[in-house]
């Protein structure tokens, strides 16, 4: 495998602050999500719910690494709470939109994780899975255009979308075009309940990226230092023009693949693994062993997510629904273009 295109994390420092910062990332995503888990179970979420338990340091790390205020662009999936939030998404605008409230980004007219503010950098997830690469090259070309040149963009994918038409014409394309898209790609084993050895004959998805002339990282997706590494490389790479950087994290999908599902398929010797491992617990010890945290300040952190998520959920909770009778049913984003209004 030529070393100029694929190698481990790279050897580069991480301030202990960014650390911490992506341990408060990744608690509030859990903490918000487990809270979501719940009142789906009581019947108060209407659709699916996909948990990104176990993805946590994977996401978050990418997130941190994109400036929103900068231009930068997330495309996150469904297991994106963490890096949605790193990069900048309220956090109001998430429990909003699970509780269908008006006042969420879609007015309570679509389903939670198809949720966005693309003019802030944040597009809608699509369902139809590696799509969203090409949605970004678009964004990206777009920039281009304008001469918003120092902009990168950050898109999230799982282990079964890499096999889809859309994900290859996507990265092939940001090849091309030398786009500044750094594409993550968690390799959670099992594709819904398919397993990664009925997915791909290649020993790693990292191999993929030696077809398309890309740098490529294949990293353990579970161990926060590595990602924080790697995704700080990759994002610096992007942004000096060096074009698309392609990072695999190796981890284990902690749950099953919605809340609807129990995971059975999953055997013991998977979740006893390598990549069985949750990476929150593991990031928390490794916070205090290397004395990056006091256990006093960890708890403060995890405090103040409890009361954030308790507060978003409530006030989410008795906001109004959409009314079926008296609301504009037009689709928001072309509803300048509908008769009679500006």
């Amino acid at each position: 495998m030529p070393e100029r295109f694929s190698q481990s994390a790279p050897d580069i420092q991480v301030s202990r602050d960014r650390f911490v910062d992506a341990y408060r990332w990744m608690f509030l995503a859990r903490t918000f999500e487990d809270k979501i888990g719940a009142l789906y179970r009581a019947g108060k979420v209407v659709g699916g719910v996909y948990l990104g338990r176990g993805q946590e340091a994977f996401s978050v790390a990418l997130g941190m690494q994109l400036d929103q205020k900068s231009g930068d662009v997330f495309a996150g999936l469904i297991r994106d709470q963490g890096g949605r939030m790193a990069f900048g998404e309220s956090i109001l605008d998430a429990a909003r939109t699970y509780l269908g409230s008006v006042e969420g980004p879609m007015r309570g007219r679509d389903g939670n994780i198809h949720r966005g503010r693309p003019a802030e950098g944040l597009p809608a997830m699509i369902s139809h899975l590696g799509s969203s690469v090409s949605v970004v090259n678009g964004m990206m070309i777009a920039k281009r255009f304008r001469g918003k040149t120092s902009c990168i963009a950050g898109v999230t994918a799982g282990d079964g979308c890499t096999s889809t038409g859309a994900f290859h014409e996507g990265v092939n394309q940001a090849a091309v075009e030398k786009l500044p898209v750094v594409i993550a790609v968690a390799d959670n084993q099992f594709a819904y309940s398919t397993p990664t050895t009925s997915q791909y004959a290649c020993e790693d998805l990292v191999d993929r990226a030696i077809g398309y002339g890309i740098p490529s990282y294949s990293i353990d997706g579970t161990n926060l230092d590595e990602c924080l590494r790697t995704f700080q490389e990759a994002a610096e790479k992007a942004r000096s023009g060096e074009g698309p950087q392609f990072v695999v994290g190796k981890l284990l999908r902690l749950s099953g693949h919605g809340e609807h599902d129990d995971a059975k398929y999953v055997p013991d010797s998977v979740r006893a693994g390598k990549y069985g491992k949750d990476c929150l617990v593991s990031s928390r010890a490794m916070l205090l062993s290397e004395g990056y945290a006091e256990e006093s300040a960890l708890k403060e952190i995890e405090a103040e997510a409890v009361e954030n998520v308790e507060a978003v959920v409530s006030q989410s909770q008795s906001e109004k629904s959409p009314s079926p009778v008296t609301d504009d049913w037009s689709a928001l984003s072309t509803s300048s273009l509908v008769e009679g209004q500006r």
